[in-house]
């Protein structure tokens, strides 16, 4: 599709949208997020289904998917990889690994922001993530049972 040559007080393509084909619903999936513009909303729509469809005909999306299969195939973890994570009750959780128990969030847990875990070996403990620290809940402090819970 041709484009055409923008004036110098207008923006060449003032329209853009970025689309996410996932391959499944975890976070490991296969990902493809290309971005589609144009100087018009409606051209960008067009643009999206011509290049989905495009993506398609042409064997992008399964040489992706393959792609991706292959690298979880082969690859192996490292020291400090983190942990699996998986998406439970609107927050994202870290679930695998040694000791998995502690490093989910626990039970009954009322932060509605999420929690990120961090471990220094002789403590851990799991902190809010509200990105506004006077709204952040009160941290949970590993306890000797390997459990979670505030102080």
């Amino acid at each position: 599709m041709p484009v055409d040559t923008p004036t110098a007080d207008a923006a060449p393509n003032p329209f853009m949208i970025g689309i996410t084909l996932k391959a499944a619903a975890g976070f490991d999936a296969a990902w493809l997020t290309p971005r589609v513009y144009g100087s018009t909303g409606e051209e960008v729509a067009k643009r999206v289904l011509e290049l989905v469809k495009a993506l398609a005909d042409n064997g992008v999306i399964d040489v992706v998917s393959s792609a991706s299969v292959k690298m979880r195939e082969s690859h192996k973890p490292m020291a400090g990889d983190a942990a699996p994570k998986k998406f439970e009750n609107g927050r994202v959780v870290t679930k695998g690994g040694s000791g998995s128990a502690s490093a989910s969030v626990p039970s009954g847990d009322d932060c509605p922001h999420g929690r990120k875990l961090v471990d220094k070996g002789s403590w851990a403990a799991m902190f809010c993530q509200a990105p506004d620290k006077s709204g952040q809940c009160e941290p949970l402090w590993r306890q000797n049972d390997g459990s979670f819970k505030a102080k």
